[in-house]
């Protein structure tokens, strides 16, 4: 009798203080992944659009050497247009400004994220594998595996 109405209490308090207590382990760990890869996709567009810079760059320091008057051809929606030096300048150095713009407002948002997976590891406790080993590697590897992860369950999630 005891064992039923502990476990008809467990019942209700896990179903109206589910909310209350907070997410479980595999969608605290499901939703720092998401912000994980959120981030790393920043950073991965950031890249990409440094390497156009740096294309921007090199075309537009080429051209400057270039008599003004000299044809040129630039791409454009996948259709390659005849142009002069003079008309291409000018607009190569506004998209090169526009994407660093782009590149900053990135870098602030990859920021933000840092910042927000900081907050999320520290609420949940949140450990990655590997961490902690530069000062320590045998010591924290061998501890690891003799107190398992059983025994460490209430002290936080583990995430590779």
């Amino acid at each position: 009798m005891a064992a039923n109405s502990s476990s008809t209490g467990s019942k209700s308090s896990s179903s109206s203080g589910g909310k209350q207590s907070g997410p479980s382990a595999e969608q605290v760990v499901a939703t720092f992944q998401r912000m994980r890869q959120e981030q790393r996709s920043m950073a991965s567009k950031s890249a990409e659009l440094e390497m156009e810079i740096n294309e921007h760059s090199l075309v537009i320091d080429t051209l400057k050497d270039v008599d003004p008057s000299r044809k040129c051809f630039r791409l454009v929606g996948g259709v390659l247009v005849e142009r002069t030096v003079k008309e291409v300048l000018p607009a190569l150095e506004t998209n090169k400004e526009q994407i660093s713009k782009i590149i900053e407002s990135i870098n602030t948002q990859m920021q933000t994220k840092g910042r927000e997976l900081t907050e999320y590891r520290e609420r949940y406790n949140i450990r990655l594998v590997g961490e902690g080993e530069g000062e320590a590697q045998g010591q924290s590897a061998a501890s690891r595996d003799s107190e398992g992860g059983a025994s460490k369950s209430g002290a936080g999630v583990l995430v590779s």
